[in-house]
């Protein structure tokens, strides 16, 4: 026997959005929570408030970012010391929090002869500098090799 296609014996249906009974396809709202008929949300006003809304969470985070790191550094570093311990050098920072909150800072360590940001360069995380105050610390840091010279320097907060 011949087979013969189904026929659909329903109209094709969605939920609704707000309390999901079967509606229709194309209708977004069933009558018992649209009882006036009024027109139905468009797909723009439901993806421009969403873009609102992640668009205020990113700003409020900023804020509070900006809030919670306000305050930290600038940092003032210093090259206290280098000693060749083979295959590193041992160098002793000193660190000045200049600014008005608690932070650490990252000092990048560097040869001045080398022209910008190069391979030979290091970066040391000092520990926690109170507002007003300096600390050293030490580090050995192989990025540079053991071969004594020059170095420099510069250090930043978060």
């Amino acid at each position: 026997a011949p087979m013969t296609p189904a026929t659909p014996t329903a109209d094709l249906t969605q939920h609704c959005v707000r309390c999901g009974a079967t509606v229709p396809l194309g209708t977004a709202m069933c009558d018992d929570c649209n009882p006036l008929g009024l027109k139905q949300p468009a797909a723009s006003q439901a993806h421009g408030s969403v873009l609102l809304a992640v668009g205020g969470a990113i700003l409020l985070l900023a804020v509070l970012g900006r809030l919670a790191l306000g305050g930290i550094g600038p940092f003032h570093g210093q090259i206290a010391n280098v000693l060749s311990v083979p295959p590193a050098l041992a160098i002793t920072l000193t660190v000045t929090n200049l600014g008005t909150s608690a932070g650490s800072a990252t000092c990048r360590v560097f040869d001045p002869a080398d022209p910008g940001i190069g391979p030979d360069n290091a970066y040391l995380d000092s520990p926690r500098v109170e507002p007003g105050r300096t600390i050293s610390f030490s580090r050995e840091v192989t990025a540079l090799g053991s071969r004594l010279r020059p170095l420099a320097v510069e250090c930043s907060g978060p």
